[in-house]
């Protein structure tokens, strides 16, 4: 990491924190208290507004000039201190959403635990959000902030200053912000030092902080993984006792956080950290009773398949569909969900049996991860197609091949043809000689498996004025 900063810490009291730092065990606890502002100057950093986007300069400058702060802050900063191109750019302000609304009239203000304003350019979204201050009881009595009994923050729109705003942030690398005033940085938790050392760390008591927003435990994991950096000890400590604290969030924002973990280029590396902190096995409870301390199940093997496959793809610039993630990883549970439902219920069919677990292991798991009904019914279609591959005699096959889904269907067999071997394998190897294969070979390939008889391929219908004029000739 140190190899993509290129920043000189030219300042006496830089280099005596960064002394300090290479002095201290790395599980030290980032306290609020021992937060102290370091204005790193233009000149010492290597952010150039030309790492910016068009639009979130339009929104900063609006703001400067409107008499308001205006911070590019978290991610944004992070990335392009370390070389990376930033996925968006959030603006932290002292502006209160209703004053940034007037100011944009392309503003649309969202958020009910915490009021955020989002900037529209088109499919562009620059996200505002005003500073965050402390939790005072006169403020709860006002019902701006709330707490559930394990300490989740229910509500939280209390605003502040910049320097409680940066107290309120999660993570030391998060708690950079560029001031598009002097583009300078101000660095309020000796983030610079720990995205040098590549360490993640909480601000403030990790317990406290994992209670009020659990999610910060996954945010942890994906920064972790992402740029590939360690979780210092203090900040990991608490998770796995605490991962439970998951099940109260909400199914749905649980859906988007699984996405950015497992579809960012960087799921496989993720999905074993996420292991590790027993984190996966709230996300996918269905998964938990497959997973082994060897790691070699035919859930597991199928796990690494499809992540390893997932991440070439983004890498590689491709697009990918979340529903051919989630029904490769929940393949294993589905069938031995229906065959425990068959040996419950002889008279049910294996098709019945699929049908009926893919019901209920859908339902299990929306309860924890809300994926949407479009996607569950892709994952569906996946599923009853693995049904009808093996089904290839007469025009069968050549019916399914044009199928809008068989594409998936067939990268899904090709995926169990590695973890099953045997029938399944030789079925994949079926599926790809038949579709590279010309039209004649095709008509051999099923007449083979119908024994012999004459293919189901297409075939010329005779002419009705053809079959009249035999009748003619013959009378």
């Amino acid at each position: 990491m140190t190899a993509h900063l290129n920043i000189e810490v030219i300042i006496f009291n830089q280099v005596a924190r960064f002394c300090r730092n290479l002095l201290k065990n790395n599980s030290d606890i980032c306290s609020t208290e021992d937060l102290k502002l370091n204005v790193i100057t233009r000149q010492e950093h290597n952010i150039s507004r030309k790492d910016l986007s068009d639009n979130a300069l339009k929104v900063l400058y609006r703001l400067s000039n409107a008499g308001y702060d205006a911070y590019l802050v978290g991610g944004g900063v992070r990335d392009i201190l370390l070389g990376q191109e930033p996925k968006d750019f959030d603006i932290a302000t002292n502006a209160t959403p209703e004053q940034i609304k007037k100011l944009f009239r392309n503003c649309r203000l969202i958020g009910r635990r915490f009021r955020l304003a989002h900037i529209l350019f088109g499919r562009d979204v620059i996200e505002v959000a005003t500073f965050r201050g402390h939790h005072k009881e006169e403020n709860e009595k006002k019902n701006i902030s709330a707490q559930s009994d394990e300490g989740m923050l229910l509500r939280d729109n209390v605003y502040g200053t910049v320097e409680e705003d940066a107290e309120r942030r999660d993570f030391t690398v998060n708690a950079m912000y560029y001031n598009i005033a002097d583009y300078s940085i101000h660095d309020y938790a000796n983030g610079i030092e720990d995205l040098k050392n590549g360490i993640i760390r909480l601000i403030g008591d990790p317990e406290t902080r994992y209670r009020e927003d659990p999610v910060r435990m996954l945010r942890a994991v994906r920064f972790a993984a992402k740029l590939d950096m360690t979780i210092c000890d203090k900040t990991a400590a608490p998770i796995a006792e605490l991962s439970p604290l998951l099940r109260d969030i909400p199914a749905a924002r649980l859906f988007e956080e699984s996405l950015k973990l497992l579809q960012t280029g960087n799921g496989l590396n993720t999905y074993w950290m996420l292991r590790d902190f027993n984190l996966f096995q709230q996300l996918f409870p269905v998964l938990t009773p497959f997973l082994t301390e060897e790691g070699n199940s035919p859930a597991e093997q199928m796990i690494e398949l499809v992540l390893r496959s997932t991440d070439k793809r983004i890498n590689s610039g491709k697009r990918v569909n979340p529903a051919f993630m989630f029904a490769a990883m929940l393949w294993y549970p589905l069938t031995a969900k229906a065959q425990e439902i068959q040996d419950d219920n002889p008279k049910f069919d294996h098709y019945e049996s699929i049908m009926e677990a893919s019901n209920l292991i859908l339902d299990t798991q929306v309860r924890s991860t809300a994926i949407p009904r479009r996607l569950t019914a892709t994952i569906r279609d996946i599923w009853q197609l693995q049904l009808r591959l093996p089904r290839r005699t007469g025009k069968r096959a050549f019916v399914l091949i044009e199928q809008q889904k068989f594409r998936a269907a067939y990268d899904f067999l090709e995926m169990r043809g590695k973890v099953e071997d045997g029938e399944t394998k030789d079925l994949c190897d079926w599926w790809t000689e038949f579709q590279d294969a010309p039209a004649p070979h095709r008509n051999n390939m099923v007449q083979n498996l119908n024994g012999g008889r004459r293919s189901g391929g297409p075939r010329k219908r005779r002419s009705p004025y053809r079959k009249k004029k035999r009748a003619n000739n013959d009378s």
